[in-house]
């Protein structure tokens, strides 16, 4: 327990002693699964940054052109995704079967997508790699 000082104030390093170690007991409290919070969130973390996500752009122009990814065309496209991470590309162009996608890398979302009738003029901007999934 802390020592009271004049005025009854703790000194700055019994306080904050006294409330690292509160602060420690009560963080260690666990849910019915046995889980703490920390691991909860950890484990949210890492599934909600694994998973590829859909700017309203992209999403906007996949239902415009009546676009719909196949399982397999989405896990290629989440995998070329991870290897532009890998090669440390930001803004990479992925090309799955004839559908291309530009995917901000760190963020993990597709910004904008386009299929065969876009990608004829064969130029893309604003990107610093390109994956073929």
């Amino acid at each position: 327990m802390a020592k009271i000082l004049n005025n009854n104030y703790l000194s700055i390093e019994q306080m904050q002693n006294q409330y690292l170690n509160n602060n420690a007991s009560e963080s260690k409290s666990v849910t019915a699964d046995g889980l703490s919070f920390d691991d909860i969130l950890k484990k949210n973390l890492v599934s909600e940054s694994s998973e590829l996500k859909f700017s309203k752009h992209a999403s906007d122009r996949l239902n415009d052109r009546s676009i719909e990814l196949s399982d397999s065309q989405m896990e290629r496209l989440e995998n070329a995704s991870q290897m532009a991470e890998s090669k440390g590309i930001k803004n990479s162009l992925i090309m799955v079967d004839s559908l291309a996608f530009i995917v901000n890398v760190p963020n993990n979302t597709v910004v904008t997508a386009m299929d065969e009738t876009e990608t004829n003029s064969h130029v893309f901007t604003n990107i610093d790699g390109a994956v073929f999934g």
